[in-house]
C-alpha cells in the first residue's frame, strides 16, 4: 500500500508539474484579420480581366471580412481562418462551389491545420493550408496590388494534406508534402499530389522559394506546375519581386500555361508607396486545351498594373490602375464586339488587424 501511495503521488507530482509547464509554455489566442471594399471602373463600360476578385463593373463592392485564430501551447500549434464576403466566399472557394449564383454560402475556411515542432528544425503540418505556390494570396493585405495576376488566378489557392518541414539553417530549409488536389477540403480522387518547397537567403533581405506541385489538380485532371517566388529588399524603402511559372496538363487535355510577373514598390514615406506590376502569361494549347483566367489558348497577354499604398493605421488605400494587351481578341467593347485591350480603375480600401 505505502508503494501504492508513493506511486500516486509521484505520478499526480509529475501531472501536474506537466500541466504547469504546459500552462507557462501556452502562448495566448491571437485574433488577426481584414475587411476590405473596392469601386472599380472598366473603361470599355463593360466587365473584363478575368483575374480573381475586384471583378464588379462601377460598383462599390465587397471584398470580404477575414478572421483568423492562431494559438501555440509548448511544440503544437495551430491555425483557424474564416473569410465572409464574395473574395472569401464563391471568388475563392472550392470546385463545384464556386457560382456566384451559390450565394448561400456563409463563410469559407481559409486555413485550418494543426503544426508540432518535434525539434528546433524539424516541424509538421495538417490540415488546409493556403497554398505554398506564387507570389500573391487571397488575403488583399499582404498583396501590394488589390487586382490579382494571372499567375496567382490559375494556380492553387490552397493545399489540403500533410507536410514537414527541415530548416538546415536560417538560410535553407526544404517542404515535402503529400496533398489532396487542389482547393480540396476532402479528396475526390485520393491523396493524389505531391508538393515540395525549396527555400534559400542566400543574402541578408533576399530570399527565393522554389516550388513543385504534381498530381490532382484544380481542373478536374494532372499535371505539374514549377514555381519560382523571390523577393529582395534593394533599401528600406525599395522591393523587387518576381514570380515566374510552367504548369503542364499531363493527361489527355493536355494544355496548361506560363508566365512571369516582375514587382517594383517602393514607399517614399512610411506611409506613402508606389508600386507597378508587369506581367506576361501564356495559355498554353492542346486537344481540348483549357482557357486561364479568359485568356485564349495558344495566346498570350501582357500586363501592367500601377498601384498605390495610402496607409493611416491600420487602413490602406489602394487606387490602382490596370491595363492588359492580348495577342488576340480576348477583351470586350461595350457593344459586345473582341478587341485586343482593356484597361480599368479601380480604388480599394483595406484595414487590416
Amino acid at each position: 500500500m505505502e508503494m501504492i501511495r508513493k506511486f500516486t503521488f509521484m505520478a499526480a507530482f509529475a501531472a501536474g508539474s506537466v500541466f504547469v509547464a504546459n500552462a507557462q509554455d501556452s502562448a495566448p489566442l491571437e485574433i488577426s484579420g481584414s475587411v476590405d471594399t473596392y469601386y472599380k471602373y472598366d473603361f470599355q463600360k463593360t466587365p473584363n480581366i478575368a483575374t480573381s476578385f475586384a471583378t464588379d463593373q462601377n460598383s462599390v463592392s465587397l471584398g470580404m471580412i477575414d478572421l483568423a485564430l492562431k494559438k501555440s501551447t509548448g511544440k503544437a500549434s495551430f491555425v483557424g481562418e474564416l473569410s465572409f464576403g464574395p473574395r472569401g466566399q464563391y471568388q475563392s472557394l472550392l470546385p463545384g462551389d464556386g457560382a456566384a449564383a451559390n450565394g448561400g454560402n456563409s463563410f469559407h475556411i481559409q486555413n485550418l491545420y494543426v503544426n508540432y515542432a518535434f525539434t528546433d528544425k524539424f516541424s509538421m503540418t495538417a490540415g488546409f493550408m493556403g497554398t505554398f505556390v506564387g507570389y500573391e494570396v487571397i488575403s488583399p493585405t499582404a498583396n501590394f496590388n488589390y487586382s490579382t495576376s494571372y499567375l496567382f488566378s490559375s494556380g492553387p489557392f490552397q493545399n489540403a494534406g500533410i507536410k514537414g518541414t527541415y530548416a538546415f539553417s536560417d538560410k535553407v530549409s526544404l517542404m515535402v508534402g503529400l496533398f489532396n488536389e487542389w482547393n480540396a477540403y476532402t479528396a475526390t480522387r485520393g491523396v493524389s499530389s505531391v508538393g515540395a518547397q525549396l527555400m534559400v537567403a542566400p543574402v541578408k533581405d533576399w530570399t527565393a522559394y522554389l516550388n513543385v506541385i504534381t498530381g490532382g489538380d484544380g481542373y478536374g485532371g494532372y499535371g505539374t506546375e514549377f514555381d519560382l517566388t523571390t523577393s529582395y529588399q534593394v533599401t528600406e524603402s525599395f522591393k523587387v519581386g518576381l514570380n515566374a511559372a510552367d504548369f503542364s496538363k499531363s493527361d489527355a487535355e493536355d494544355g496548361g500555361f506560363t508566365g512571369a510577373a516582375l514587382y517594383l514598390q517602393n514607399f517614399f514615406t512610411p506611409n506613402i508607396g508606389l508600386g507597378v506590376r508587369g506581367e506576361y502569361f501564356k495559355a498554353k494549347s492542346g486537344a481540348t486545351a483549357l482557357s486561364f483566367a479568359g485568356v485564349v489558348p495558344d495566346e498570350s497577354v501582357f500586363a501592367v498594373t500601377l498601384s498605390a499604398n495610402l496607409k493611416a493605421g491600420g487602413l490602406t488605400f489602394i487606387p490602382e490602375v490596370r491595363l492588359d494587351n492580348g495577342s488576340a481578341n480576348m477583351f470586350f467593347k461595350s457593344n459586345g464586339s473582341a478587341t485586343k485591350s482593356a484597361a480599368q480603375f479601380s480604388l480599394a480600401a483595406v484595414y487590416a488587424f
